[in-house]
């Protein structure tokens, strides 16, 4: 299938400055997209690109004085399998000593995700009888997904894993982000994924499109999506961006004041 991805975004700022965005798909889905992407700046500002420590595609943007607004705007058609979240109830999960190094960097704490504190005892507590693979993975899905009551009017962009899992409320980010340390705190490398995903395949929902976020754990010789805060295969996903924790992957980062004037986000079946 096609799936027609896009945005438009407008901040406000105090210059000069400058603003690193990361909003072009990750480029382990470059090949999949049709023609090219159309990222636009206006006004047309010079613009640094490069990858960042975790492969993400990211840009710098010098924003000169005089410029108070800068939008950006995409739109790009991607090629997409069709099919759900691929599934292996018998995928393996390894013990530290056993894991590929580059994974490592996975199970310790990051800015959100507390994996050496309160959450540690509670997830040995309440996760160490469930087999080590698959269905390890599936009932702390299952555990976020019935713990946490999504709701656009609490979100808040400093709410950890820790305060999302006692204040019981949040977005996709925050059922990501305890759920990526639940995972941590039972070893099982765990890793933050930003990205399109649109209602293809499902109900849509009543709130606006925005970006979603979700999280990949490695199970057997890869790496596979979970979904804490819908917890079913969906179709569709298009990842932006992968880093330990939302800290690693801000959709825009402006380097001083600023504020949201416009924000809207496409993806949808053609």
């Amino acid at each position: 299938m096609l799936i027609r991805i896009g945005f438009d975004i407008e901040l406000v700022l105090s210059p000069p400055t400058a603003m690193v965005y990361m909003l072009q798909v990750h480029p382990s889905r470059a090949g999949d997209i049709q023609g090219t992407e159309n990222i636009t700046i206006s006004p047309p500002l010079t613009t640094d690109h490069y990858l960042d420590v975790f492969d993400n595609h990211c840009a710098r943007v010098h924003v000169p004085a005089g410029v108070t607004n800068v939008r950006l705007r995409n739109e790009a058609t991607i090629f997409d399998s069709g099919w759900p979240d691929p599934v292996d109830h018998h995928a393996v999960a390894h013990t530290p000593d056993q894991l590929p190094v580059d994974t490592l960097r996975f199970l310790l704490p990051s800015r959100y995700c507390e994996v050496d504190g309160e959450l540690l005892a509670f997830a040995w507590q309440n996760f160490s009888h469930v087999p080590r693979g698959w269905s390890l993975v599936q009932a702390i899905c299952d555990y976020v997904h019935q713990h946490i009551r999504f709701d656009y009017q609490n979100a808040r962009r400093t709410r950890t894993a820790l305060e999302g899992w006692r204040e019981r409320t949040g977005v996709c980010r925050d059922f990501t982000h305890l759920a990526i340390t639940l995972c941590r705190c039972m070893n099982v490398p765990a890793r933050y994924v930003t990205g399109y995903l649109g209602d293809i395949g499902v109900p849509p929902v009543p709130y606006p499109m925005d970006f979603s976020a979700w999280f990949e754990v490695y199970l057997g010789d890869r790496w596979w999506a979970f979904d804490a805060r819908h917890n079913k295969p969906r179709i569709g996903r298009i990842p932006i961006a992968r880093g330990r924790d939302a800290a690693d992957v801000p959709i825009t980062m402006v380097f001083g004041e600023h504020s949201l004037a416009r924000f809207e986000v496409v993806t949808e079946e053609t």
